[in-house]
């Protein structure tokens, strides 16, 4: 069930309007985890139970870490919540791979060895979701936050629908103290909400989809296309992943607002980053900073010399491009982006590049070195990665790309531009409360039928959805 789909705008009202129509807040919040729990079967009805599961679990076991006397005690019951969120994770997301990459270090050695795919149902959001129970348990490990008593507002904390299927990735110290409050109607956060969710709309139907529709059939077969269509399809890929993943987050905020709940910003301009550094603090924030916390400061982070501090950036950046596929492709990726940031540090900055007149070449450089990193991130195979690489660096004849669809995607980057531009000189939620009301809700309902007619038929899924 998209967000963009008629399907989820049905299941929200519905949602929406029992909701508020419920006076008491016990009854409001197990109105919206019976919900979340519908949302997530009707992807695949079974799967509910593994979610259900893993959550139900980690509840159990925070409470005996919390509970137990002895350091060793509760050093067992974390290592055993964190393996089993990880073994699940590595069963359903990562069987085939490994079994894949096992048979071919036996075949390299001369063994010969086929193993028969699985067929394993992925469920939806996993990734999420296990970074949210093992956040829990480690905050109650280290006595961050004290264990939940109650089942169905921890449950509410993972299954959340607007946050459940790809992320922003929520803390739970930043979510249950919501659950716990009493919550009442707002028509300024309605309205906040409203207009959070149509701009993920516009990112995600209007620009993100389109560009689908050019950079698609070019990674699908890029031995056929010239270098310049290569070029543009991976521009295309670079706006489409963009406001595709930071449309979701933005519909998923808005719809949170209308239930009351506030959830972490997730995307702030990352393409007006100048350095790679910069960029991880602007890109995926909550994937970040959770990186950051639970796994970069728990191997060292900077404290133990500059060599491991280079070793704890590799290893944590590696680790999180498998963390977004199973393939080999999304481990380059994050290892890529690790020696960027090594090499950010480094590095030294000359003075003379420091100044302020030379930040539009560094952003400059920052977007295309991040879009080459996207190469890695988009390719089909290994082999699709060496192809497009030489297409890109190396002049070479093929099919081009139709004049419409490179004025699409010149429109798409120019608008793309454009409100990165007026978003960093223009306050722009200041100027929107200053229209009438009857001009704002006009330009609410103006832009949703603008993207009725502009949005392509048979949108695609959210790219973030497969993780």
């Amino acid at each position: 069930m998209l967000f963009h789909s008629f399907a989820f705008f049905a299941f929200f009202s519905i949602t929406f309007a029992v909701y508020w129509s419920l006076n008491q807040h016990r009854q409001r919040m197990l109105c919206l985890l019976l919900a979340s729990c519908v949302f997530y079967a009707l992807w695949h009805p079974w799967v509910v139970f593994v979610i259900l599961f893993s959550a139900g679990f980690d509840f159990i076991l925070a409470r005996r870490i919390e509970d137990a006397r002895s350091g060793r005690a509760r050093r067992f019951f974390l290592i055993l919540s964190i393996g089993t969120s990880l073994g699940l994770l590595a069963f359903f997301k990562y069987t085939n791979f490994l079994l894949d990459s096992a048979s071919s270090i036996l075949n390299l050695f001369g063994f010969s060895y086929h193993h028969p795919a699985f067929r394993i149902v992925l469920p939806l959001g996993i990734s999420f979701y296990t970074f949210e129970t093992i956040s829990y348990v480690v905050d109650v490990y280290h006595r961050r936050l004290r264990a939940e008593r109650n089942f169905l507002d921890y449950a509410l904390f993972i299954m959340f629908f607007p946050h459940l299927i790809s992320g922003p990735i929520v803390r739970p110290r930043q979510f249950l103290v919501q659950v716990r409050r009493t919550k009442r109607f707002d028509w300024l956060r309605l309205e906040a909400g409203a207009r959070l969710f149509l701009l993920g709309l516009v990112k995600k139907a209007v620009i993100a989809d389109h560009m689908a529709g050019i950079a698609d059939p070019v990674f699908a077969a890029p031995s056929i296309y010239a270098s310049e269509a290569v070029w543009i399809a991976l521009l295309c890929y670079t706006a489409q992943i963009y406001c595709d993943f930071s449309g979701y987050t933005d519909m998923a905020i808005g719809a949170a607002h209308a239930f009351g709940f506030k959830l972490p910003v997730n995307f702030n301009m990352p393409y007006a980053s100048a350095s790679i550094s910069e960029f991880w603090h602007r890109w995926h924030i909550s994937l970040s900073t959770w990186l950051r916390d639970y796994l970069y400061i728990p191997l060292g982070g900077n404290r133990y010399g500059t060599l491991k501090t280079y070793r704890n950036l590799v290893v944590t950046m590696g680790l999180a491009g498998l963390w977004h596929g199973a393939g080999w492709p999304f481990i380059l990726c994050g290892l890529y982006h690790g020696v960027l940031l090594v090499l950010h540090r480094a590095l030294p900055t000359p003075l003379w590049f420091a100044h302020a007149r030379f930040k539009p070449l560094k952003i400059l450089i920052t977007f295309l070195c991040v879009s080459l990193g996207f190469v890695f991130f988009r390719a089909q195979s290994m082999a699709d990665v060496g192809v497009i690489f030489h297409r890109l660096f190396v002049a070479t004849e093929g099919q081009t790309l139709s004049r419409p669809d490179i004025i699409l995607a010149a429109t798409a980057w120019s608008a793309i531009l454009i409100a990165h531009l007026a978003a960093s000189f223009v306050d722009l939620p200041r100027a929107w409360h200053r229209l009438p009301a009857p001009v704002m809700a006009t330009g609410i309902a103006g832009v949703f039928l603008l993207v009725q007619l502009l949005m392509p038929s048979g949108g695609a899924a959210f790219i973030y959805f497969q993780f």
